[in-house]
């Protein structure tokens, strides 16, 4: 008898601590981009099921949303990400024969939180795909083909880091370079560091979901253009990438705090539209609170915000941030990537 068997995929999603934007191209085509990011304890999730009804059905729990097609109805469907996985993988190993699937999916953070669940749902869709499926796929693959998903066949702005981290998992230096080339440095930092570094780490929820693409397409814009404001942002971004590899290798919280503020001062001068008036008010009342600097996660514009305060003071920092009616936390790095497992049906 043949036991029936559900995939489920977790995938990690991330901070930006430094580099946000030179993982865009045409920067990182012409110049060379460079990020360095962490997990943490949010996740994407994805779940396979074989079907026998001849249809294909795609939820998302987390919206609210559940749509059942016809396998030929299937570019009808109005979830983007999980259509353009699922035609992705069935035109690469299926010679393009659509599969009778229930595909679904949830997310731990809200849509447009800055924390790259998009692209981590994107990976963790194509990962359980891979484990469904037994398809010859390595993690570096995962992540490149997740890339491609978003990226190439849907069209959507954006950068390539949120895809590698969702894969690989951890703290990562990553550079990215011309012809499409991704080099992922894991760093193996002392294990009293790491810690440090997380028991300094607040999160906040802006109370604001906000759609990346308009800024997003205003950074490349000034690339494309060499607009000099643009372009020297993105360059100072590079440089704090590598000056926050060397402040968490020496565990100097003070230091990737103040690098934080800095890469939040040339963030604001690649586009419009990454800060306002409310995240303002959120950095400045961090500032008051003990925190030693802070950004907003991701490209900018609402979502989540992080800040780096002394341990001592973090409970503080919380305290003043959840009464001013934001969500703040603390987090946990998460040191795997994508992980996928089988269970009976």
């Amino acid at each position: 008898m043949v036991v029936a068997m559900i995939t489920r995929a977790r995938a990690p999603l991330r901070l930006g601590l430094a580099g946000g934007g030179t993982d865009l191209s045409p920067y990182c085509d012409e110049f060379g981009g460079a990020v360095l990011n962490c997990t943490i304890d949010r996740f994407a999730y994805a779940f396979i099921a074989d079907r026998d009804d001849g249809k294909v059905a795609f939820l998302a729990h987390d919206l609210g949303r559940r749509e059942t097609l016809d396998l030929a109805e299937v570019n009808s469907a109005s979830l983007a990400l999980h259509r353009g996985v699922y035609q992705r993988i069935c035109r690469m190993f299926n010679g393009g024969h659509p599969l009778p699937l229930t595909i679904t999916s949830t997310v731990d953070v809200p849509a447009g939180s800055g924390l790259g669940s998009s692209s981590a749902l994107v990976v963790a869709m194509v990962d359980a795909l891979r484990v469904h499926l037994d398809l010859p796929l390595g993690q570096n693959d995962v992540a490149h083909l997740a890339f491609e998903i978003e990226r190439i066949d849907l069209g959507l702005s954006g950068g390539k880091q949120d895809q590698y981290a969702a894969a690989f998992g951890g703290i990562n230096f990553i550079e990215f370079l011309a012809d499409d080339r991704v080099v992922v440095n894991p760093l193996r930092v002392p294990s009293r560091y790491v810690n440090e570094l997380e028991t300094s780490l607040v999160i906040c929820f802006s109370g604001q979901s906000r759609e990346s693409a308009a800024i997003i397409d205003q950074q490349t814009a000034g690339m494309t253009s060499h607009l000099s404001a643009t372009v020297d942002a993105l360059h100072e971004l590079k440089a704090d990438a590598i000056e926050m590899k060397r402040a968490i290798f020496q565990g100097h919280v003070q230091e990737i705090g103040r690098i934080l503020s800095r890469s939040w001062i040339a963030k604001k001068a690649t586009a419009r539209g990454v800060t306002n008036s409310h995240i303002d008010g959120i950095y400045d009342l961090a500032m008051r609170n003990g925190a030693l600097g802070g950004k907003v996660s991701g490209a900018g514009g609402g979502g989540f915000m992080m800040f780096v305060v002394r341990p001592d003071d973090r409970l503080g920092l919380l305290g003043a941030l959840n009464e001013s009616a934001c969500k703040a936390s603390p987090v946990k790095f998460m040191h795997e990537g994508c992980e996928t497992w089988q269970i009976a049906q």
